[in-house]
């Protein structure tokens, strides 16, 4: 349970940061590193979870949520 509040947490503000952003490019760096420090956060793999942030990233203006 409390792994799903760390990720939740930190969705929000990765969400947060990510619309101050202007490019794809900038929104993958910001969701790679949230995706990154997630999984050590709770113990997970790294490379996945930074691939799946830099993805979030730049893909979330594509579909209207930064």
């Amino acid at each position: 349970m409390q792994k799903i509040k760390i990720i939740a947490v930190s969705a929000l503000l990765v969400s947060g940061l990510s619309g101050c952003m202007y490019s794809d490019v900038e929104r993958a760096g910001i969701g790679a590193a949230a995706g990154a420090g997630t999984a050590l956060l709770v113990n997970g793999s790294v490379g996945p979870a930074l691939l799946a942030g830099a993805a979030a990233g730049a893909l979330c203006d594509d579909v209207n949520l930064c």
